[in-house]
């Protein structure tokens, strides 16, 4: 069955970076665009970042924009997020999913990302 196992998150100072992973299985991970999300505490999840299925398209959400990178290895079945310029508005729990989340209606355990002086 489809999982994702997001990894990397913890605790940085504002302007730090983190470098999140998610090892994805249960389907054909290079035939598929992936995405990542995250939640806020109290808040909706919304949308950060997408790749392509070979990496050529990349889309980002407007707050991180020019400080987060999405990537791909699909030969390793993983998708990563570079996250530089780290600000305490992005403390929330990060998960991955597939370039439309709604494809399988399943959501990983996610990562926790907390940015504090």
């Amino acid at each position: 069955q489809v999982r994702f196992v997001e990894s990397g998150g913890g605790l940085a100072q504002p302007g730090g970076s983190l470098r999140l992973s998610c090892a994805a299985s249960g389907f054909t991970f290079s035939a598929n665009g992936m995405s990542w999300y995250r939640q806020a505490p109290g808040k909706e999840r919304e949308f950060v970042a997408r790749i392509s299925s070979l990496g050529a398209t990349t889309n980002y959400a407007d707050s991180v924009k020019g400080r987060f990178t999405i990537t791909r290895d699909n030969s390793k079945n993983t998708v990563y997020l570079q996250m530089n310029g780290l600000k305490p508005e992005d403390t929330a729990m990060y998960y991955c999913n597939l370039w439309d989340p709604r494809t399988y209606d399943y959501w990983g355990q996610g990562t926790r990302v907390t940015v504090s002086s």
